[in-house]
This record gives structure tokens, sequence and C-alpha cells, in this order.
């Protein structure tokens, strides 16, 4: 059954499929091609008439993803430039102020995007009576390039500016609440939302933050990226040092931008490492900590309500995936413990903690501690500081007949109740009982996170963290509160 809502720009036409109403390419912002390529967002055109939203739009162009072999891939999906576009699932488009939850998709930067099935919102609409929007947006160096006078590699985080811009224009059309908006974000997505926070011109467009897994990763300085760029026209055979190469690389094919991206990559590649080549530019956040304290403040300083976590072991993905670490080698594995843990021989104390692990193994452990679990605990700690309240989980259910870990991406499946989305090697052997126990789960607390601003309730108390007791929800086949982040010793940044 269609159903129609009317907008200042013109009116969308969509389905209601299982008891909400689905707009799947809402565009939010001009197409930026031609000679809109690399510039920030222009605002969308108005339309006349009724622009059918039922079936999905394109999705930004991409190479496969590198997660692809713990998490499947997902549905064919056309790829364009003219990719700026939201799916919008709402339980009705009606006079309802409901809280709605924006989610930012993970990808390194570099693949995904918030109109996947896998993000479908439509079950998360349900189940929470919440307005539910994935955002598509720029990747790569269509959304991140940096080159004076051409890009300023931001373009993608512009891009989500301008998304949550929407929402609070147009969001109570389709029965949301845009003085209740929740940021919601995985991998790159938590990545962004940090940036966001440090953004003067994002003030009032979200209410509160929902960091999944996001790494407090310490971007390029406009110096590397212009570098970088540099080089990707040189792989391009467009002399950077021509007057007429910001125009060459605006109207390069696509194809080659994506592919050679990829070279840029692996030049760029270091080992137990999985920086991107092309993630958002920044020159004045300092080192980590200081990013940290920023973040925290910010967080503050705009009231804005806090839950962020990670998985038990977001690395196997990465390094299970990569036929180079099963045997990885040995001086390289003694640098990398004694650069992050302070000596070669603290791998001892992480096969301690894992009896029966190989080297990649306690690699994965170690690097998991270090880019994920540490800098989370420290924003966490931060937060806290300030005084507004934080909550921070563990997702800690895996496969028992796959090597894949508790690992990075594994909660989504459960997250947006999209089980039959997936084919996802990280989940077999999945109990579909469980599954639908745990999924309901989160959900429910995700939903009273967007609604209240705090995930407890009677069933699953999940009380505030603080820096002293570090309690924190480890959430998987037994899902219970845990004290000192879950068992682990290691201090935060």
């Amino acid at each position: 059954m269609s159903e129609t809502v009317h907008l200042s720009l013109g009116d969308l036409l969509g389905v209601r499929e299982q008891g909400v109403v689905k707009f799947r390419a809402v565009p939010y912002a001009a197409p930026p091609v031609g000679p809109l390529r690399f510039a920030p967002p222009s605002p969308p055109v108005p339309w006349a008439g009724v622009r059918d939203m039922r079936q999905p739009g394109p999705i930004a162009p991409q190479p496969p993803s590198r997660l692809r072999l713990a998490m499947g891939d997902f549905e064919p999906r056309v790829q364009s430039e003219d990719c700026l576009t939201l799916a919008i699932a709402t339980p009705a488009a009606d006079a309802t102020r409901r809280p709605v939850l924006v989610w930012l998709h993970g990808g390194a930067f570099l693949s995904g995007a918030g109109s996947l099935g896998w993000y479908d919102g439509g079950a998360m609409a349900a189940f929470g009576d919440v307005v539910v929007v994935g955002v598509n947006y720029r990747l790569g160096p269509l959304g991140f390039l940096h080159y004076p006078g051409l890009a300023d590699g931001i373009m993608g985080l512009r891009d989500i500016v301008a998304a949550l811009r929407f929402v609070q224009e147009h969001i109570a059309a389709f029965g949301g609440d845009p003085l209740n908006v929740t940021v919601m974000g995985q991998s790159a997505g938590g990545n962004a939302i940090m940036r966001l926070l440090t953004m003067d011109d994002t003030a009032g467009l979200f209410h509160r933050a929902i960091i999944q897994s996001g790494p407090v990763r310490i971007a390029p300085t406009s110096a590397e990226g212009t570098a970088r760029a540099r080089r990707l026209m040189e792989l391009l055979e467009i002399d950077p040092d021509q007057t007429d190469a910001a125009d060459r690389l605006r109207s390069a094919p696509v194809e080659k931008l994506i592919m050679l991206q990829m070279q840029v990559a692996r030049e760029l590649a270091q080992f137990a490492r999985i920086n991107p080549a092309f993630p958002p530019i920044s020159d004045d956040f300092g080192d980590e900590a200081s990013y940290a304290d920023r973040v925290a403040a910010a967080a503050a300083a705009r009231g804005i309500d806090v839950m962020l976590g990670t998985t038990r072991e977001e690395m196997h993905a990465f390094f299970v995936a990569d036929p180079a670490m099963a045997q990885p080698d040995p001086a390289a594995v003694a640098e990398r413990f004694t650069t992050l843990a302070g000596s070669a021989a603290a791998i001892d104390r992480y096969r301690a903690r894992r009896p029966g692990g190989d080297t990649r193994d306690l690699l994965a452990d170690l690097v998991n501690d270090h880019f994920f679990l540490s800098p989370t605990l420290g924003v966490a700690d931060r937060i806290a500081g300030t005084g507004r309240s934080v909550f921070m989980y563990r997702f800690d259910w895996a496969s028992t007949v796959a090597p894949w870990r508790a690992c990075h991406c594994i909660e989504l499946p459960f997250l947006f109740g999209t089980l039959d989305a997936w084919d996802a090697p990280m989940l077999e052997g999945i109990d579909k009982t469980e599954y639908a126990g745990l999924s309901a789960t989160m959900m429910a607390a995700w939903t009273r996170f967007a609604r209240h601003g705090d995930p407890s309730s009677p069933d699953v108390p999940w009380p505030a963290y603080d820096a002293q007791t570090r309690q924190i929800l480890r959430i998987g086949p037994i899902t219970e509160v845990v004290s000192g982040a879950g068992g682990r010793s290691i201090a935060p940044t």
C-alpha cells in the first residue's frame, strides 16, 4: 500500500510494509556531479509532482568491502555519484512526534550505505515506535579528498550535516520529532559522530549520540591529504602541477577514482594497522587524548547524551580475513607489542588471557585493546568526568563454529533485526531463538536511549558509566552488568 508525504520541496510516495512506511531514496541535497564533484553539498532542488520513493536509489561509488569474508556481500545496488539520499522508515507519516534515529554506516569511509537491506530501519521503527533514517554520503576520494582549491577533505561529513539539516526541516512530515534526534553510527560512522560533535555548524542538529566501535582516530593533516591527492592524480596520469589538474580530476572517470584509491591504500598500508587512505582531514585535534577531551567537552557543552561501546574482538574481522596475518612476521609482531604495550614480552600477558590462542589471536587482542577499547574507555571517562551521563556496552555474542569471534560489525544484524538480509560467515550456526531475544534486547535499549536518554529498564538494568567502577552492559548469551570494563586491565588514553 502506497502513502504520500507532502514536503515544501514536493511530494514523496512511500510504501507501507510490515506495519511501517518506507521512503527509500529521499534526496537531501543536490546531486554532487559534474562541477559539483568535490564541492560541499548544495540544497536539494524542489520538484513538481510526486517522486516515487518505493525503490532503493543508488549508493555511493565504492570498491568491495574489505570485511566481506566476515560479513558477506550486501545485495547488488546501482552505484552513482548521485547518491545523496535518505532511507526513512516510520510507523506512520502523521502528526505524532516520535524519536528519530539517524544511522551513519561504517566501512572505513570507503564502502557501505545507510540504505542497505542490512540496515533497514523497519523492524526498529515498528519495535520502538521511532523514525529511523539511514544516510548515504560520499565515500573515498569523492567524499574525503583534500586538494587546495578543489576539495576540503570533509565533503562526506558536510553531506551528513546536510542530511541532519534536512531532518530538522522535514522529519515532522514523516512522524518524527526534530527536537529529539539521536545520531547512531558504527565504525567510520561512530568516528564521524565524534567529528560532528566538534563542528560548530552541528549545534542543535542532534541531541543524543550512540557511538558503536568508533575508533578515536586522528585523521591525516591537510598536508598529508594533499600528498595523497597528488599521488592519486599521478596514478590517473594527471600532472598535479599543471593549471588544469583540478578540472581533470573533477572529470576523471569515477571507476578509475575508485580503483586507483586502492593503490594509494596499498602504498600506505602498514602491518597490523587499518587506517583508510581517504578519511576526513583534520589539522587541529592534537593527539588522541586531547581529541577525546574535545569530544567530551563538546558533548557536555551541548547537553548531548552519549552511549558507546565495542565488540569483544573487533580486530578478528580484519586479521582473519587477511591471509598475510595467518602466520604474521615475528619481528613485526614484537614491534607492535613493544610500541603498544611497552615490551615484546607483553604477549605473554595476552597469552595468559587467551589460553590456546595463536599469534594472530594475541596480536588481534592487542590491537583491539589499543585501537578500539582503550580509546573508547578514554572518551567514556572524560564524558563522565564532565558530569554528563554516559552508558557503555560490550557486545560478546560470537559463533561457536566460525573463527570470527565477536568481531567488528557482528552486532549490526541484532541491532536492526535484519538477520534475513545477511549471508554472513560471522553468523554461522546462529540459533534463531537466541538471536530474536538478543535482537529485542538491543532494539529496546537503543530506542529507550533515543526516547529518554537512558537505555536501562527493570528487566535489563544498565547503570551509567563512571571512571571508578567502569560498569558496562555486557551484551551476549548472558546479558549482564559487569565492572572493570568487562575484565580488561588496560588503561585508557
